[in-house]
């Protein structure tokens, strides 16, 4: 498939305080997570919530901090997730990309908003049938 970027701007949104990151990202849709580097967890001041056990591609098993609220911005989007604190760069995984309803074009090796939806971002939920 190749390698796909994506331009990001990345912020905590319990320090309004603090400056957003603009970032390079490596999109990836067989990853997960937003996973971001050391140095972006201590530049945004992002506290740790917990831990996940992750798989890299090398087959190991790694216990990584698990830190947030983030906002990723991207185009017209944005979500807030939580990030694995792993590895030297960032990486959009398939849950921020889901959220976001954005795609990547391998041709191009970019990402996209979905050009199906391109004002806001679609997605499916639970339909709940609420009966009297």
């Amino acid at each position: 498939m190749g390698i796909a970027h994506a331009s990001l701007k990345l912020d905590n949104p319990k320090r309004p305080d603090l400056k957003p990151l603009e970032v390079e990202s490596l999109a990836d849709s067989g990853s997960l997570y937003l996973c971001i580097p050391q140095s972006v967890q201590s530049q945004l001041q992002l506290e740790a919530t917990s831990q996940k056990a992750v798989t890299t591609a090398d087959g190991k098993r790694t216990l990584c901090p698990y830190v947030g609220p983030l906002r990723v911005r991207f185009e017209n989007r944005e979500c807030y997730v939580g990030a694995v604190v792993l590895g030297d760069e960032v990486l959009l995984g398939a849950v921020p990309m889901e959220d976001m309803d954005l795609v990547i074009v391998p041709p191009l090796r970019r990402v996209i908003v979905n050009p199906l939806h391109p004002n806001f971002a679609e997605g499916p939920a639970k339909r709940f049938v609420i009966e009297e």
